[in-house]
């Protein structure tokens, strides 16, 4: 199991549209992974789950992943969130 915090760059940070790349991008890997704010922590393959936690720009979230490919999954999401999800 690893973690990684990263802080979110886009502009109406992980709603809706940027939130739905994000899952697609967690479910592209088998591993098992999660988002942590404050002290929650959900499924980050959930849309709801992530949407529930309010994540706007400049919050700092923890990703953490478990399984054979948790590396990977942990730089894949990290990139789309600090690419700002293609977002102007």
């Amino acid at each position: 199991m690893i973690s990684r915090d990263v802080v979110i760059t886009n502009a109406s940070g992980l709603h809706a549209r940027p939130a739905t790349f994000f899952i697609q991008k967690a479910n592209s890997y088998p591993c098992s992974i999660w988002v942590e704010k404050d002290d929650r922590k959900v499924n980050a393959k959930s849309l709801l789950g992530v949407l529930s936690l309010g994540i706007a720009k400049g919050m700092s979230i923890t990703l953490i992943a478990d399984g054979k490919d948790e590396e990977d999954a942990l730089r894949g999401l990290s990139e789309l969130i600090e690419s700002g999800f293609a977002e102007v």
